[in-house]
């Protein structure tokens, strides 16, 4: 039996303050009938759907944005 290692406080703020310099959270809210459907769409992971989602629509819109 292997035994899972859990993260240490120090670790924990690393990582907290880590994510607050790199990333910005936002939510973000769908009609409850689409789930199906979203889900479905994006695969594997939701956060990398709605990422690539946003990236395409700014590069439609004004021929930049970033990219990952």
């Amino acid at each position: 039996m292997s035994e899972k290692k859990k993260a240490s406080a120090a670790q924990l703020r690393a990582t907290a303050k880590y994510e607050k310099k790199k990333y910005f959270k936002t939510l973000v809210r769908f009609p409850a009938e689409n789930e199906d459907a979203i889900r479905i769409a994006a695969g594997d992971s939701l956060n990398g759907f709605i990422v690539s989602a946003v990236f395409e629509k700014m590069q439609r819109d004004s021929g930049g944005g970033s990219s990952l």
